[in-house]
């Protein structure tokens, strides 16, 4: 619905207009209670209208790569690099940064493009000035700054995501299950592997929230390490039995583990035990910057 008015009187003098939206708002409110109308509420519409993924047998590949780069950087929140590019990564786009000097002078950007489904660049790359300023690198460093304040803020944001993870975790040791399980919650998780197949990252995109964590942000339980070594636990068709300790008798020293064998039956005792938090982070961005390091090197080799 739509309310059109003039802005001059019947003595053609000019209209005060400046608060012509807020009662333009309250009036189409009025009018949709009062006719049983359909709300034109922001947050509806963006519930009804999901982003979807960039498909470029859609054409006009700038426009759908444009339309939903802007659309995450604005409703979701991120802490980090890798936790943006694997919110891209969802919905088919993939962000690489550029440096270099021209003229003497440090240049720092962005270039988005459009994947396959397997996560293949295909067509040619937009750079981030060529789509919009919120989305370029100064952009992006301001709500990673934003989402680090507001997780602080708000801590339940993250403690809904872990406990919903958590809970799906106990109940399967298969990641496909588990990837399933998770989707009909509301939560994406978009792992990273080696070439030899071994999780070096994990991602959670909770879509409820609109927040996205590194594993190792929710907890050490849920560091890429621990949830490699919980799907590859040598117990294909059992489900999770929950570990409890009675209370009287009080926590297992390392060196009771040591004596009881669980650290020889499985290393790092379920990956309970491992680092987590930033340090872990930070090791499978290293890691990932190594395998791209890599892959350029094999590919200058080829030519």
């Amino acid at each position: 619905m739509h309310i059109v008015t003039i802005r001059v009187d019947e003595n053609g003098k000019c209209l005060d207009s400046r608060y012509n939206y807020h009662r333009s708002k309250a009036i189409t409110r009025d009018l949709e209670e009062k006719y049983n109308l359909h709300k034109a509420d922001r947050k509806q519409r963006q519930a009804d209208n999901p982003l979807r993924k960039v498909d470029i047998s859609q054409g006009n590949v700038k426009k759908q790569v444009a339309n939903t780069v802007k659309s995450l950087c604005a409703t979701y929140r991120f802490q980090s690099l890798g936790e943006y590019r694997a919110l891209l990564s969802l919905y088919n786009i993939s962000l690489e940064e550029v440096r270099g000097e021209v003229g003497g002078r440090e240049y720092h950007g962005f270039v988005y493009s459009a994947t396959d489904g397997l996560g293949n660049k295909v067509g040619n790359p937009f750079k981030a000035s060529k789509i919009d300023k919120s989305v370029g690198v100064e952009a992006i460093e301001k709500r990673f700054a934003y989402s680090t304040k507001k997780f602080k803020e708000e801590k339940k944001l993250s403690e809904m995501t872990r406990h919903s993870v958590e809970a799906v975790l106990k109940q399967t040791y298969h990641k496909d299950k588990f990837v399933e399980l998770l989707k009909a919650k509301g939560i994406d998780v978009v792992f990273r592997h080696t070439a030899d197949g071994r999780i070096y990252g994990a991602t959670f995109i909770d879509h409820r929230t609109q927040s996205v964590f590194n594993g190792s942000r929710l907890g050490t339980d849920l560091s890429a390490n621990a949830l490699q070594e919980h799907f590859t636990l040598p117990y294909e068709n059992e489900q999770p039995i929950p570990l409890a300790i009675p209370k009287e008798d009080g926590a297992i020293s390392e060196q009771e583990r040591h004596d009881s064998g669980l650290f020889d039956e499985y290393g790092s005792g379920l990956g309970l035990m491992s680092g987590g938090g930033p340090s872990n982070e930070a090791q499978e961005a290293a890691f990932d910057r190594e395998l791209r390091r890599k892959k350029k090197k094999r590919k200058g080799r080829s030519l």
